[in-house]
């Protein structure tokens, strides 16, 4: 099973920004045990939605020929919450790009109010390293696949698309 923290894309500059939005909603399960009375989105999920937000921004670069794993956090501040009815932004700058991996800084905010802001560091890995033959490929969040969600972005501009009609 994936789990998606990203509703959709609304910018995305190929190798250097992207913004992407979730919406945050009662009807996620987890806000009705967190907390009893006074629902948030927890820390890590918001997390999650950042490094993928990050992730697909590094993985776009290089036309996904890599795997893209979270290696780490370095550093994250969270300075508010998102509550149900929220409408989180996740702004992504891609910091350095390489063979190796990556790093983005994002920030989250609602409206005006920064909730968090990240430093995250993603490590690629190719299909020559004997360590990938262990993974199961279908889990991978940060691939080709979940631009799909940016295409829905894309289609939400109202800009003419000459491919529209053949859909």
């Amino acid at each position: 099973m994936r789990w998606y923290w990203v509703d959709k894309f609304i910018e995305f500059e190929s190798g250097h920004r992207a913004r992407s939005v979730k919406n945050v909603s009662l009807a996620e399960e987890h806000l009705h045990d967190h907390f009893p009375g006074f629902p948030v989105m927890p820390a890590s999920l918001m997390i999650e939605g950042m490094a993928q937000t990050g992730g697909i921004l590094l993985g776009e670069k290089y036309e996904f020929q890599y795997n893209v794993i979270l290696a780490k956090v370095p550093k994250v501040t969270f300075h508010s919450w998102a509550c149900p009815g929220d409408q989180l932004i996740y702004t992504a700058l891609l910091e350095n790009a390489g063979k190796e991996g990556g790093s983005v800084s994002v920030t989250a905010t609602v409206g005006d109010r920064l909730v968090a802001e990240a430093e995250i560091v993603f490590a690629h890995l190719t299909s020559e390293d004997p360590q990938l033959s262990r993974i199961d490929q279908k889990n991978f969040v940060f691939r080709m696949n979940l631009l799909d969600i940016l295409t829905v972005g894309k289609a939400g501009s109202g800009a003419a698309d000459s491919d529209a009609g053949s859909n």
